[in-house]
């Protein structure tokens, strides 16, 4: 159901989506993908069930790992832009090599 999401993210290296989350859900999958007529830019949303309640950020952590393992990259490669407290969130999935300061 992702493909064209996941063709994107190759082809670009980076990709932004637009999630409607169902937390508390008996499995974390992707239930449906619509279209929002009334947002012009990106006007598909992604909605996923979450095997996590939003309590202290569990559903947001779930949804990461989630979308981590659908698109194969890792978990720091998949941020919350907006929404961290909202059903509604847009999400950045890239998948260029993350590189670590040395202290």
């Amino acid at each position: 159901m992702l493909k064209n999401f996941k063709d994107q993210l190759n082809k670009a290296g980076e990709v932004y989506l637009k999630i409607k989350v169902h937390p508390g859900a008996p499995i974390s999958c992707v239930k449906d993908i619509i279209i929002d007529k009334d947002d012009c830019v990106n006007n598909e949303i992604i909605k996923l069930n979450i095997n996590a309640l939003p309590t202290r950020g569990k559903a947001n952590q779930e949804l990461i790992k989630f979308l981590s393992k659908e698109f194969s990259v890792d978990k720091n490669n998949v941020k919350i832009i907006s929404g961290a407290g909202s059903r509604i969130k847009l999400i950045k999935v890239n998948n260029k090599l993350q590189t670590t300061k040395n202290k």
